[in-house]
Order: C-alpha cells, then structure tokens, then sequence
C-alpha cells in the first residue's frame, strides 16, 4: 500500500475549536474531524497547514505550534503519518466547505462526537496540555486494535 503525509490543525478560540462533520459524499462519512489535509510534494508541513486550514475552512492560521505526529496504520487504508498543529490566532470568517459541515464545538465535548478511536485519544492529549507527543495507531479495518503514545 502507498503512503502519505498529512497534517491536521486544532484551533481553540474562547473554548471552541473548529471541527468538520464530513457529508454523505465522502467516505468518512458521519465522522468527524480536525480540519486539514494531505501535504503536496515538496510542500513543508506548517505550510500544509496553513493552505488545507484556509482551503477547507476560510480561516487564516496566525499563532500556530506543531504539537505532534502520528502515524496510523490499516489493512485497509494507506498508512499516514500526520503532522498535528494547534493554533490560537486567525483571521477571517467561516465558509462553506465542500467536504462537509463545519462546526465551532466546545473543546472539552469534541471527544464525543463520533470520529476514529485513535483521534480520540490524540485529542484528549491536546486538550490536556501544550506537551509535545508522537503516537502510532493500528487499525484492522475501522477498529483500533493497538497503539502508542509518547509524551516528550
């Protein structure tokens, strides 16, 4: 299977942080997600980043820190490392984004919302505190069956 590389962004104002229910269009349908996206060839990380983030959500990124990588793995997917970002300053307004719903959600109930078990615990680490982490996650299919988290 190929690979690819990603990056994903958490935006937290007053609390909130910027979320994207995907439409019935895509295959992650009902989920959601932390906006981002895959980072082009030759293309830097933080500059990945701040495209997908203005691209999917209409918000330029201006106070942002990466806070970790993670890579998932699947029998079914390609494997991903992904790059997480959080960000604290922007500009600009919500759009419509081709993908699915986007939605300011109170931080601390993001973990509820259906998405993959593996964000769950990733985000419950950004939620915590502003440590550094690098984590894997195996997936058979669309259920986790083991991962690692490290905190730095």
């Amino acid at each position: 299977m190929k690979e690819r590389q990603a990056v994903r962004c958490f935006l937290i104002e007053n609390g909130s942080v910027v979320v994207t229910k995907y439409n019935e269009e895509n295959p992650k349908a009902g989920y959601y997600e932390i906006p981002g996206g895959k980072i082009e060839e030759k293309e830097y990380p933080r500059d990945t980043a701040i495209r997908e983030f203005k691209e999917e959500t209409g918000l330029t990124l201006k106070e942002y820190q990466l806070r970790g990588i993670v890579t998932y793995v699947s029998n079914k997917w390609e494997t991903e490392y992904m790059y997480v970002f959080t960000a604290t300053e922007f500009e600009g307004n919500l759009i419509e984004c081709d993908e699915g719903d986007l939605e300011w959600i109170k931080k601390e109930k993001v973990n509820t919302l259906p998405t993959w078990e593996g964000d769950h615990i990733f985000v419950g680490k950004l939620q915590k505190d502003n440590g550094f982490f690098s984590g894997k996650f195996e997936y058979d299919g669309e259920k986790l069956v083991q991962y690692n988290l490290k905190e730095y």
